[in-house]
């Protein structure tokens, strides 16, 4: 069974960051069409018998490599993926980024450099209206696929064993320099409320392979409460599985 607590991490953080003003589309889908996209020595995870697909907007602050304070001229920007859930033979379970689209570029050739993960660059905004939150983004380079994800945090606390499923994943996998690596993260636990999608205009699940997600209703909506200060996320160095 998932938990919403996190394991301690397997060495000293070395990364820091904030996470805020989050919003989780999840699509339920076939295990196969997620199969081919994972990295070798993984295999996807399911829930209910089904794979998951995620459009996830949220801002990313406060970026550090420890023990140095923050890194100046980060500041605060908009990152947006699009990932899937993976199991490793170890029993760990991860995220697998088709694509991670942020606004500052030092940020992306850095994460590409140092764990392959495969971020873009993109211009993007964020804005509340009432009690609404609304992100738009355009990436800068290839065929610049877009977004707009128009969403209403409500205010049921939702913790499920679907919500945990989606959201308390305590690393990554990905496949870098020729093997697969498992990086580990940990945080508080998520503060969730259920959310409305209000309007969903989207290229970027088209762009990392998925068609046909973005026509039809997702099959969870959830979102950290609007004005929530976010969580206090650490890395610890990636390793070989």
């Amino acid at each position: 069974m998932m938990t919403a607590d996190p394991p301690p991490l397997p060495g000293r953080a070395v990364i820091r960051q904030r996470w805020s003003d989050f919003v989780f589309l999840h699509w339920r889908v076939a295990p196969e069409e997620v199969a081919p996209f994972l990295p070798p020595g993984t295999r996807p995870d399911v829930f209910d018998g089904s794979a998951w697909v995620g459009l996830i907007p949220f801002v990313l602050s406060d970026h550090a490599f420890l023990p140095l304070p923050p890194v100046p001229g980060l500041g605060t920007f908009i990152e947006i993926n699009v990932r899937t859930y993976s199991i490793d033979e170890s029993g760990h379970r991860g995220v697998v980024f088709r694509s991670l689209d942020a606004e500052q570029l030092p940020s992306v050739l850095a994460a590409r450099a140092l764990f392959g993960l495969p971020y873009e660059w993109m211009h993007a905004g964020k804005r509340h209206v009432n009690d609404t939150i609304e992100y738009r983004s355009r990436r800068r380079t290839g065929s610049r696929p877009t977004t707009r994800i128009h969403a209403r945090p409500g205010s049921t606390p939702v913790d499920t064993e679907l919500s945990r499923f989606l959201t308390a994943r305590w690393g990554f996998h990905e496949r870098h320099l020729g093997r697969t690596i498992y990086a580990r993260n940990t945080h508080e636990p998520w503060t969730l409320v259920d959310a409305e999608l209000l309007n969903l205009d989207d290229q970027l699940l088209a762009a990392a392979g998925f068609p046909d997600l973005a026509a039809r209703a997702p099959d969870s909506v959830l979102a950290t409460p609007l004005g929530h200060p976010g969580v206090i996320t650490e890395f610890a160095a990636a390793r070989r599985i």
